[in-house]
């Protein structure tokens, strides 16, 4: 038998106006952004965090702190692949990732396919590796009054 890890994440970033919103690093038409250092991908950042966690490594925040200026305006994208990078050089592969956003608006489920093509893409997976789902805190508090969104991933790691 292979030797398994699971890692979870979590993040959590408040809408900001004026900026644009990414999830799973697809732009999502939205009337907001996430406030954050990088492009704020909550998404990604829960992965991120949940492939890290799997190898005991720490969190985004340790390896890519937002105090540093190198970071700023960042894509997501740049911090998912030197985590899978880490991955890989640790003999790991990736199972499977599944992943919940929690927000009230905007409505994900047409942006959902377009973030597993992309995601899978980026960490070399096939679609059906890469599982986002979306639900609705139906309007109880900070998230319900549309003030943020949450986004949560658990990923499988497998030593073959």
């Amino acid at each position: 038998m292979s030797e398994v890890r699971v890692g979870q994440g979590l993040d959590v970033h408040t809408f900001e106006k004026g900026r644009p919103l990414f999830l799973g690093g697809v732009q999502i038409p939205h009337d907001h952004g996430l406030k954050g250092h990088s492009d704020a991908d909550a998404l990604i950042h829960a992965i991120v965090d949940a492939l890290l966690g799997a190898l005991a490594l720490g969190d985004i925040g340790k390896h890519f702190p937002d105090s540093d200026p190198q970071y700023k305006g960042k894509p997501s994208s740049f911090f998912l692949k030197a985590a899978h990078a880490l991955v890989t050089q640790k003999g790991w592969k990736i199972a499977n990732i599944d992943s919940t956003v929690f927000t009230e608006a905007p409505i994900l489920r047409p942006h959902i396919n377009s973030m597993q093509e992309n995601l899978s893409t980026l960490l070399e997976l096939k679609q059906d590796q890469v599982s986002i789902k979306a639900t609705r805190p139906e309007k109880m508090g900070a998230l319900g009054r549309k003030e943020g969104l949450l986004a949560q991933s658990i990923v499988l790691l497998v030593k073959p």
